[in-house]
């Protein structure tokens, strides 16, 4: 190995160290943009591109490269042109899922040439490690070590991983495991708190971790792994470094932070975070808006991980609005009526919920017609049709129910005193609102629509807001109708929500501006 190691410097300038480098870098920022690229062009293209966009700490991939010792010269030259930049060099091993297939012993030569050349942290998988305890010392000469663990799997006992790194001379320990449940994520934030005093990298891999990727730092991590923006990362669950830094505020983040975010399976689609992280970063407020990806059967098990990390308040959506019942300790009576809740906090160590969905449909309403006696049809017999029924019947309004399935409108219908109608027939009717809540019409289907031919209200609202722009919508306005989409119900019941969660005004500006970035 050492003969390799002085081919290797020779080759690549390194710098000298009159002293041992065992202290972890002072100012190491809190996200770590990891870079795996197949050519060194765009590995160097993709790290220029990371620091001008703000991201001063990058880990370059070697394994990824077909020759990992050109990354070496890449190393050198980024750290003359960018000297603020820290790099951490990683070429990790296939033992370890990694990329590289060559001889362990060149491997640590190729890491050891990398500090030389500049990278400010080298990470070396422990299976590596103890197959070639001899070259550590060495190696830690140049740069400060992490030790890594992954697991592509499962997320095991967390404490014997930890053991076995610190047998091994290191001077930070990576922990990487994969949550397939909310307990897993549980396990791991509270053996990260439980261990603040160690320098410690630990995260969930998955997008049921992607929690433990965003609070880490505050938990007490050294820094979290963020993807290159508009990139793949290099593990599942990461999250591009722009949302991490901008959206998510990774970097400012405490441990004091109130966690809030919306349950859902997907999740990903989600346009929540979005608006109600701008809102908390417009109101100055130490608190973060998280995606859930929370499949049916885990509601429980999420349950438990809420009130136990805690999470201060939470947005419920399919599958989960009619479930989520069950484990709420108070329940709004109109809420109960409904037979869904959308919106969830914690007060008095108690669970309460309530219907947000509702404000989503009376405040655009009301902005155009007074509710009170208005005709009102509505399209739909699903959660979000029952919520406006519910709404409008309440406020007085005369609600009619049509849809495909009269059985089930006749049904929604009696429940708010209402009456029903055969869809072909309501095109043919007049009424001041048409309320549309089906899906028919949104992406990727966009070319369809319930309506073909005339509008049959003054006033549509189309619950559906991918698109934008619905076919219904477009017809409506083709017609002379007065149009409200869904990013306005969107919006309202996302704002009701924030008002709940804070007790201070939502800032309506900003959430629409947000929505418009859809």
């Amino acid at each position: 190995m050492e003969a390799y190691a002085k081919r290797l410097a020779a080759c690549y300038p390194t710098r000298a160290f009159a002293i041992r480098m065992s202290a972890l870098p002072r100012s190491l920022p809190r996200v770590c943009v990891a870079l795996g690229f197949p050519t060194a062009g765009q590995l160097s293209r993709a790290a220029e591109a990371e620091y001008k966009d703000g991201n001063t700490f990058l880990e370059f991939r070697l394994d990824y490269l077909p020759d990992p010792a050109t990354g070496i010269e890449l190393i050198r030259k980024f750290q003359k042109k960018y000297p603020e930049a820290q790099i951490l060099a990683t070429c990790r091993n296939k033992q370890a899922m990694g990329h590289y297939a060559g001889d362990l012993e060149r491997q640590v030569a190729l890491l050891t040439a990398a500090a030389g050349a500049g990278a400010a942290l080298i990470d070396l998988e422990i299976e590596v490690a103890e197959q070639t305890k001899t070259g550590l010392p060495s190696l830690r000469e140049g740069a400060p070590l992490c030790l890594s663990y992954h697991n592509f799997q499962s997320a095991p006992a967390l404490d014997p991983i930890l053991r076995r790194l610190q047998r091994l001379p290191g001077d930070a320990f990576k922990i990487a495991v994969t949550a397939r449940k909310y307990s897993d994520n549980l396990r791991l934030i509270e053996f990260v708190r439980a261990h603040r005093s160690v320098p410690l990298i630990a995260l969930a891999m998955s997008e049921i971790g992607i929690v433990t990727r965003i609070l880490g730092p505050a938990l007490g991590c050294l820094y979290t792994y963020a993807a290159p923006s508009l990139e793949a990362g290099t593990a599942p669950g990461q999250i591009p470094a722009k949302l991490m830094r901008t959206l998510y505020r990774c970097e400012k983040v405490t441990k004091e932070c109130r966690v809030y975010g919306v349950i859902a399976c997907p999740v990903a689609h989600s346009k929540s975070p979005l608006i109600h992280n701008r809102a908390f970063q417009t109101r100055r407020l130490d608190s973060v808006y998280l995606p859930f990806l929370v499949p049916r059967a885990q509601l429980g098990d999420w349950m438990k991980f809420a009130a136990a990390l805690p999470v201060a308040g939470f947005s419920v959506t399919i599958p989960h609005k009619q479930r989520i019942m069950r484990h709420l300790d108070a329940i709004d009576p109109q809420a109960k009526r409904i037979g869904a809740v959308n919106t969830v906090w914690r007060k008095g160590g108690k669970w309460r919920g309530t219907n947000t969905d509702t404000e989503g449909v009376l405040k655009p309403l009301s902005r155009h017609l007074r509710l009170a006696h208005a005709s009102v049809l509505i399209a739909g017999y699903g959660g979000a049709a029952r919520a406006a029924a519910i709404a409008l019947s309440d406020a007085s309004a005369n609600v009619t129910i049509t849809g495909r399935n009269m059985k089930s409108a006749q049904l929604l219908a009696r429940a708010v005193k209402g009456e029903t109608v055969p869809l072909k027939e309501a095109a043919r009717s007049h009424y001041d609102v048409l309320i549309h809540a089906t899906p028919v019409g949104m992406y990727p289907k966009a070319d369809d629509c319930l309506f073909d031919d005339g509008i049959p209200a003054d006033i549509v609202l189309d619950m559906v807001y991918n698109p934008q722009d619905t076919l219904l919508l477009q017809r409506a306005k083709e017609q002379g109708r007065i149009v409200i989409p869904g990013i306005e119900m969107l919006l309202e019941q996302a704002a009701h929500q924030f008002e709940i969660w804070t007790g201070e005004s939502a800032p309506r500006a900003v959430m629409r501006d947000a929505l418009t970035l859809l």
